[in-house]
């Protein structure tokens, strides 16, 4: 059977879309800590393993297939990843946040040599959960499938 695909019209319709590795405890905790500071809820979730993420790769050929160990930022149609993408995305929370930005003068390769050596230990340090999250009904609107 096919998965309902029928509630994905635009991924336009979302003004930020982060897609993370959903059986990382690291990013679930990430996406539970954005949820919380997120007020006017301007992000969206989706799983790199869910149908949301597989539909986006069917359209842009470019992105990865199987990488897990990059959070992808999807925003003004554009795909942002690794270090830039965190900053990103904590400075879409608006307000003090918006200071993040700021982290974008450390030069790429600095900043990303962190990310790469935090990701490809995530599952040692912060453990690994068998099954992607499934949001209680009241966040379940924050999330795609």
């Amino acid at each position: 059977m096919k998965p309902d695909t029928t509630a994905i019209t635009t991924f336009g319709e979302y003004e930020h879309i982060i897609f993370f590795d959903g059986v990382c405890n690291l990013c679930n905790a990430t996406v539970n800590w954005l949820i919380d500071h997120d007020p006017h809820q301007h992000l969206r979730f989706a799983p790199l393993q869910g149908i949301t993420f597989d539909l986006l790769r069917k359209q842009h050929q470019h992105l990865p297939t199987n990488d897990l160990s990059t959070v992808i930022l999807y925003t003004n149609d554009r795909f942002i990843t690794h270090s830039e993408a965190i900053l990103r995305i904590i400075a879409a929370l608006g307000g003090f946040w918006r200071i993040a930005v700021i982290g974008l003068i450390v030069p790429a390769f600095m900043r990303n040599a962190v990310y790469r050596a935090l990701a490809r230990n995530r599952y040692r340090w912060f453990g690994k959960s068998e099954n992607c999250r499934i949001p209680t009904p009241e966040l379940a609107r924050r999330f795609l499938p």
